[in-house]
């Protein structure tokens, strides 16, 4: 290494996150999962495996799902940031969460704002229609407490009612 080429370890970032424009300086190395919860407190997300197995740390970046815990802080320079604090405050997810609650597809609470994320992402489009292709939407995200079948409960009413 050569001594004379500092090493960069802040950088500056300018982000969009649930509407509002953030300016920050983060660790080249941090996450985005956890900017989000350590630096502005946005603690719906949560870090569960940090390798992008388990689906908690899943977010909202440019009107698609990823895993907050694989995203680096960043490289969400530029990028337009929602969390479920975000959605669940401007009511997109809001018909979403009372089928989770109607349904008991919530148990712990741990995985819920991934499973909300992926359903919404699931929701918002028109290939998945049957209760194995939301499976296969959400087999992504692990859940300890409810066995799937309540979450699949869920997303399958909403999706039938929506159709009628």
């Amino acid at each position: 290494m050569d001594p004379d080429i500092p090493l960069c370890t802040e950088q500056s970032i300018v982000c969009t996150i649930n509407g509002t424009q953030v300016e920050a300086r983060v660790p080249v190395r941090q996450n985005l999962v956890d900017f989000l919860r350590e630096n502005l407190g946005l603690t719906g997300s949560h870090v569960g495996c940090e390798h992008g197995v388990c689906g908690a740390c899943t977010l909202r970046v440019n009107d698609r799902a990823v895993r907050g815990c694989l995203m680096l802080a960043v490289q969400a320079d530029g990028a337009r940031i929602e969390t479920i604090e975000g959605l669940s405050a401007s009511g997109e997810i809001t018909e979403l969460q009372q089928a989770f609650i109607t349904h008991n597809a919530l148990q712990c609470g741990f995985c819920t704002p991934g499973m909300l994320i992926m359903a919404a992402e699931i929701l918002s489009t028109s290939e998945v229609k049957t209760r194995e292709q939301i499976r296969t939407a959400l087999s992504g995200n692990y859940c300890r407490c409810t066995g799937y079948q309540a979450i699949v409960d869920a997303v399958e009413f909403i999706l039938k009612h929506r159709d009628t």
